[in-house]
């Protein structure tokens, strides 16, 4: 399965009193990721809310912290689509310093719900098939 990579330089904004990562700051920053990934497949946010034929809600989330990370730290986020179902997918994410060191992980699931009944429907077709193509082989 081939990995979607981006990079994120943590920035004061992001920290906490202690000088370190505030943990909400994690999923943050994965969702970033999330948003870039759906640009790169052509299914744009804006154009979601400008269509408005489907959503995918966040309906589940996790998140791991391996070790701390402060001002000034870039970290590598891997995302990986982990699970594609009838109405859902998995999102995984990795994130790890510029030494290989994993620092932390999350996962997200969403799914696709009708905008006017927020009532869970199928993934639409193309959307599906540009997912799986995204991480072919």
């Amino acid at each position: 399965m081939r990995e979607i990579k981006e990079y994120c330089t943590i920035r004061l904004h992001d920290t906490d009193a202690a000088g370190i990562l505030f943990f909400a700051n994690q999923l943050k920053i994965v969702h970033d990721v999330y948003e870039q990934f759906m640009t790169r497949i052509d299914f744009p946010f804006r154009r979601r809310f400008e269509e408005r034929d489907f959503y995918l809600p966040i309906v589940h989330t996790e998140a791991d912290f391996f070790q701390p990370l402060a001002v000034g730290d870039t970290v590598e986020i891997i995302l990986k689509i982990e699970a594609v179902g009838n109405s859902s997918f998995t999102l995984a994410y990795t994130l790890t310093d510029l030494d290989g060191i994993v620092v932390g992980t999350a996962r997200t699931v969403h799914v696709t719900v009708d905008p006017a009944t927020w009532k869970k429907i199928p993934l639409p077709e193309a959307f599906r098939k540009a997912l799986v193509e995204s991480v072919g082989d």
